[in-house]
């Protein structure tokens, strides 16, 4: 069955890859086959369409709602725009959900859960991940005062306390620490993953930051533009 797909690898979590194909577990084998990864993709998500390459449209969409989150770059100085998009798997999902919804077919969207070999990628991404230096404010341009939003509830705001911690009702937290206690679980989460700063995760702002230090010099230079 012809499908949209959405596709994850623990290589890089940040990204997911939105794409169309006749036979998704073909095309999820033939990205499989190259060694350029050190992770396989699985299959999030699927959306089945009876119309070839409608991923396009959705494409279009989420570049009009944010033309910053594809991926796009120049070689030999033509640029090229790929699928993959700097947004959580689950945000994807939900703008098919929202799609299914309106046109009454949620019966052709399906989610993927994780086989037990996929979890176990994931964990191994994320240990390797977790060895990072931990977050600090100043990778992201941002200092003491400046307010960033709960990713969940956006009229939960949280104002930064020093460059490792926040004040959240009177108390200093960890980011970690305080997303825990938001969510309501006692499992193990990446804070910067569940705050956001001018609508983007500081998951998101890291990697970008990391991909492009010359943002921070940017950042230092005209106060109050992060990442402008």
């Amino acid at each position: 069955m012809s499908c949209i797909y959405i596709l994850t690898n623990p290589s890089f979590p940040e990204w997911v890859k939105i794409g169309y194909a006749t036979n998704v577990d073909e095309r999820v084998g033939q990205l499989n086959a190259s060694t350029a990864v050190p992770f396989a993709f699985r299959i999030y998500a699927t959306y089945d369409v009876s119309r070839s390459n409608v991923d396009k449209r959705l494409h279009h969409l989420i570049d009009a709602l944010n033309p910053d989150l594809r991926s796009i770059d120049e070689v030999h100085g033509h640029s090229r725009r790929r699928e993959f998009y700097a947004m959580d798997a689950e945000d994807a999902y939900r703008l098919l959900e929202d799609i299914a919804t309106i046109t009454d077919t949620t019966d052709r969207l399906h989610r993927f859960e994780a086989d037990a070999e996929q979890r176990e990628d994931e964990q191994e991404a994320e240990e390797a991940r977790t060895r990072r230096t931990p977050f600090r404010f100043d990778m992201v341009g941002l200092t003491a005062g400046e307010t960033i939003t709960f990713i969940h509830d956006e009229s939960i705001q949280i104002v930064i306390a020093d460059n490792a911690h926040v004040e959240y009702e009177g108390d200093l937290w960890t980011l970690s620490a305080l997303a825990r206690t938001l969510v309501g679980t006692s499992s193990p989460l990446q804070g910067p993953a569940y705050f956001t700063y001018g609508g983007e995760t500081l998951k998101h702002m890291r990697v970008r930051y990391e991909h492009d230090p010359s943002l921070l010099e940017d950042t230092a230079r005209t106060p109050g533009t992060v990442g402008a």
